[in-house]
């Protein structure tokens, strides 16, 4: 099981995570949308394609930006569609 925490709280939980880069990519599903706030900010990757974000809110704190997803990536990235993967101090425990 893989989860993903942040400011105390589990924001994220599977045991169907697909690692890409270094990053767990978590089912859409098997994230708590109670912490996420959608974000207007997107990046481009060269071979996953264009990149939206969410940002945190867990127990009166923000993370902005700390969760990232492609709803629409390329061919070559199409196994983490409608999955999300976090960054900037979000915890991983495998």
């Amino acid at each position: 099981m893989v989860k993903a925490i942040w400011n105390g709280e589990v924001i994220a939980e599977s045991d169907d995570t697909i690692l890409v880069e270094g990053n767990h990519y978590f089912p859409r599903g098997a994230v708590d949308d109670r912490y996420l706030t959608d974000s207007d900010i997107y990046s481009i990757c060269p071979w996953k394609g264009q990149a939206s974000y969410f940002s945190l809110q867990v127990n009166g704190r923000r993370n902005a930006d700390a969760a990232w997803y492609y709803p629409d990536p390329k061919k070559r990235a199409l196994s983490i569609k409608d999955r999300v993967a976090f960054w900037r101090g979000v915890i991983i425990e495998e």
